[in-house]
C-alpha cells in the first residue's frame, strides 16, 4: 500500500475542504452566489482555493509514483509535510496585503517540493 501518499492526499483533502469553507464563509457574509462581485477578500479566497487545485495534485502523484518505485519513505514524509505547510501557509498569506512572507514561502515552498519530486523521479526512471 502506498501509505505516505495516501495520509499526505487525505490531509491535503482535508486543506482543501478547509479553502472551499473559507470562500463559503466570505460567499455567505457579502451575499454573494456567482462570480466574485468585485469583493477584493472573495477573490483572495478564491484565488488560493484555485491555486491549490492547480499546484497541489501532481507532486501528490509524484510522491505516489516514487512510492511505487520503492524510494525511501522518510523524504517523500518530509515533501509531503512541507507541501502541506506551505498550502495553508499560502492560504493565509492570500489573505494579507502583497508582498508578505506566508504567501511567498508558500509559493516558493511548493516549487522547491514539486521541483525536486521531478528530478527524483527523472533519477528513479533513469537510474
Amino acid at each position: 500500500m502506498l501509505d505516505v501518499t495516501l495520509i499526505t492526499a487525505a490531509l491535503l483533502a482535508f486543506v482543501n475542504i478547509w479553502l472551499g469553507y473559507r470562500v463559503g464563509q466570505i460567499r455567505t457574509r457579502e451575499k454573494v452566489s456567482l462570480g466574485d462581485a468585485g469583493k477584493p477578500a472573495l477573490v483572495a479566497r478564491m484565488r488560493a482555493h484555485a491555486n491549490f487545485g492547480e499546484y497541489v495534485p501532481l507532486p501528490v502523484i509524484l510522491i505516489g509514483l516514487i512510492e511505487m518505485a520503492g524510494a525511501a519513505r522518510t523524504p517523500l514524509i518530509v515533501a509531503g509535510a512541507a507541501l502541506l505547510v506551505a498550502r495553508v501557509a499560502h492560504a493565509y498569506g492570500m489573505d494579507r496585503p502583497a508582498p508578505n512572507p506566508l504567501r511567498m514561502g508558500g509559493i516558493v515552498v511548493t516549487l522547491a517540493v514539486t521541483a525536486g519530486l521531478a528530478g527524483w523521479g527523472l533519477f528513479l526512471a533513469y537510474a
